[in-house]
């Protein structure tokens, strides 16, 4: 009877991830859909390749955001009758429901983004040093390598050797999640790691403004 409980704010949280702010920006301040260019990805790195980083850095933000949020919904709504050990499950599902909505949007006919925002988001909220400590590998490779997809993917491969052998970890769900997540994100960038072995994924331009084929 308890799983009752669980229902609103699974669905709750499956539509917070839903809120698909980078289609949203890109066609209520620009008139396009960013699906439609760049890498056809819905999310913040490739607004930021399209549109800029005045359209892609509030897009980033708030899939991070939105991660986070979802996860507070365990703790500001409550879930009674359910152990400290059990709420920390529920927090984890949240995660999960919110970086499918994110992936798979309700409010953009199910094709959204990659999800690493929102995983990070949700990452802040159950291992806030461990995505600190995962953020600076990704801001070391980003600067290197120039390739967001090899940042992402190596990040997320790093993330669980940092929860349960550098951080100590021992929460049964959190450690299956941290090997979720390096499961997940290179799965999500399938594409990505094809062309990186080609040598064609594109590079990301920090000087990048907007890309000059999009229609404004």
């Amino acid at each position: 009877m308890l799983l009752i409980y669980l229902i609103p704010e699974v669905v709750l949280a499956y539509l917070i991830g839903s809120i698909p702010s980078a289609v949203w920006v890109g066609r209520i301040f620009y008139g396009i859909d960013v699906r439609d260019h760049g890498s056809g990805n819905a999310g913040a790195t490739n607004v930021i390749r399209v549109l800029g980083y005045k359209a892609g850095i509030p897009v980033l933000l708030f899939d991070v955001f939105k991660g986070w949020l979802a996860v507070q919904i365990a703790s500001w709504i409550g879930v009674p009758g359910f152990s400290p050990d059990q709420v920390e499950y529920v927090r984890i599902m949240l995660a999960f429901a919110a970086v499918l909505g994110h992936v798979f949007p309700a409010f953009a006919g199910f094709k959204g983004g990659k999800g690493v925002g929102t995983i990070a988001g949700a990452g802040i909220a159950l291992y806030p040093l461990a995505v600190l400590i995962v953020l600076g590998v990704f801001i070391i490779v980003l600067t290197v390598s120039r390739y967001v997809s090899l940042s992402s993917i190596i990040s997320a491969l790093l993330f669980p050797v940092v929860v349960i052998l550098v951080l100590g970890e021992r929460h049964p769900g959190l450690m299956v999640l941290a090997l979720v997540i390096a499961i997940f994100i290179p799965l999500t960038h399938r594409k990505n790691i094809s062309r990186l072995i080609r040598g064609d994924e594109k590079k990301f331009d920090f000087s990048r403004k907007k890309d000059s084929g999009a229609k404004l």
